[in-house]
């Protein structure tokens, strides 16, 4: 937790090609220049091993921040309007020469060969080009979240002091929200845009399943800031601790029923996550287009150029109609169950603070119930054994995710929220058999009695960047040089057509061509 997003690449595009600014000709070469530095950025974030792709999030988020103010100014261009806000800001006009083709690799749509990335996808809309550079902007700032949090999971190491750990939830916290902000602007300026999508990555129904996402996980984070069991777990399988031989674990008292309340909210916005996700798909073809409040001239455009063909370039071989990648769906699912057994548990320690050890220990089973897990009153001893060597290989093989900084956590929490129900349960059983004999009631009763949710966290909203009014007016003059890529390629597509003939030596595959002046016989 966070989702582990793989961040997309691009092709090369040069803005003069496609469009003109009659009073700031410099606009569309800087905008291509900032626009080369994002992909530049992403290329090299791709090729880092998963270990050392961390550290260049940074570079990442504030490449698209500077591309961002470019164009959006270009965006503002084409209604003939200002890129600031208010009405004394300078206006900028711009002119549609040709249609933009641009291409993306999207990547959370489900790729039709498995185990390969899926195809690029040609945007014909700037619109479209927009959705692409502000989704992977709010995929970055959640990973940022992820980094953050990832030294609360590693073993190996000794682990954080309270300050350290509380301060790797706020950080991320706010990361987080902030990446919520940003799906919430992108939901609401797409939900309005007149042509379809051109993958599933930013169709309406994906941006909105994944601000959902994003504030089920902050709120979750809010109570594991004051949550000590996961902590304290931590601690007890971390190799490295040596707090236990001269001091026992504190566990506080929690606001335990505010805490379960919370967990349920984050239940109902990863549930609404996953309704949105499934129905999230690309529709079309060459892209869409805008609309009249958010790009003025846009949408006449691209629905003049885009009609009903279904794309230009190598990538759209039925890519567009695909929909999102299972693994996120599954993730979601898994996070809406962790979420609801988190809550359970909570509603068992508040049980147990008030003397119902009984009913705390039901909670509990139904906690595990919502992870799918065998609860120990179930009297089902077949295969305990092997399920208990199954549990340590997927334990270890986490933690060693975890050590590496890959794919880690991609079960949302479950395995660490059933350690903690686990040892709880053991703990409390073991108070009820020898000391209260309280009756254990059915899960299923205790379920139907579940409040509603609270949420704890208000999206606040994102405010674009813009251009600087001083650096806006030096772009009236004219422009210096030029930005002429010719057929710019996508970051893993490069070199790969350079192939040498059959038979050849690598390296020597001038030697076997034909000169012009021998290339016929007769």
């Amino acid at each position: 937790m966070p989702y582990p997003f793989v961040l997309p690449t691009c092709s090369a595009f040069s803005f003069s090609s496609s469009f003109g600014c009659e009073t700031h000709p410099s606009l569309p070469l800087n905008t291509s220049t900032y626009r080369g530095v994002v992909r530049d950025t992403l290329k090299k974030h791709k090729r880092l091993p998963p270990s050392a792709q961390a550290a260049s999030l940074s570079l990442v988020v504030a490449s698209i921040n500077d591309y961002l103010r470019y164009l959006l100014a270009v965006d503002a261009g084409l209604s003939h309007r200002s890129p600031h806000a208010g009405a004394d800001g300078e206006q900028v006009d711009v002119v549609l020469k040709s249609a933009p083709s641009i291409e993306w690799r999207p990547s959370l749509s489900e790729s039709p060969v498995l185990g390969r990335e899926p195809p690029r996808v040609s945007v014909r809309s700037l619109e479209h080009e927009l959705y692409f550079a502000l989704s992977t902007l709010a995929n970055a700032l959640s990973l940022q979240a992820r980094s953050a949090l990832q030294p609360l999971y590693v073993v190996s190491v000794a682990p954080p002091g309270p300050d350290q750990r509380l301060a790797a939830v706020t950080g991320a916290t706010r990361l987080l929200l902030d990446a919520a902000s940003v799906y919430d602007y992108l939901s609401q300026r797409s939900t309005s845009s007149s042509g379809p999508a051109p993958c599933a990555d930013i169709s309406p129904a994906t941006v909105a399943a994944q601000k959902s996402l994003a504030l089920a996980e902050a709120t979750l984070l809010a109570v594991l800031k004051d949550d000590p069991y996961p902590a304290l777990i931590a601690q007890s399988r971390n190799s490295q601790d040596k707090e236990w031989m001269y001091r026992a674990p504190e566990i506080p008292k929690v606001r335990a029923h505010l805490f379960a309340r919370l967990c349920l909210a984050a239940s109902e916005h990863a549930a609404q996550a996953v309704a949105l996700s499934q129905s999230a798909v690309g529709d079309g073809g060459a892209g869409g287009g805008g609309d009249s409040s958010t790009g003025g001239r846009m949408g006449g455009i691209v629905r003049g150029v885009s009609g009903g063909s279904s794309g230009i370039g190598p990538g759209n071989s039925g890519a567009s109609s695909r929909g999102l990648s299972g693994d996120f769906i599954k993730y979601i699912e898994s996070l809406r169950q962790t979420a609801r057994a988190r809550a359970c548990r909570f509603f068992g320690i508040d049980a147990e603070l008030g003397g119902q050890t009984g009913n705390a220990i039901g909670w509990l089973r139904a906690g595990l119930q919502e992870l799918g897990a065998e609860s120990p009153g179930d009297g089902k001893k077949s295969g305990f054994r092997l399920g208990k060597l199954a549990k340590e290989w997927t334990e270890k093989r986490e933690d060693r995710k975890v050590e590496k900084g890959t794919s880690w956590g991609a079960d949302a929490g479950r395995l660490d929220e059933m350690r903690v129900i686990e040892m709880l349960d053991a703990k409390w059983s073991k108070q009820n058999d020898t000391m209260n004999t309280q009756l254990v009631p059915a899960a299923a009763t205790l379920l139907a009695q579940m409040p509603s949710g609270r949420d704890i966290h208000i999206i606040k909203p994102y405010e674009p960047p813009s251009l600087d009014p001083v650096v806006l007016e030096t772009m009236r003059a004219p422009p210096e040089g030029s930005d002429d890529f010719g057929n710019g390629s996508d970051s893993e597509d490069e070199g790969k057509d350079e192939r040498p003939g059959v038979g050849a030596f690598p390296g020597a595959r001038d030697a076997y061509e034909r000169s012009a002046s021998t290339s016929s016989y007769y």
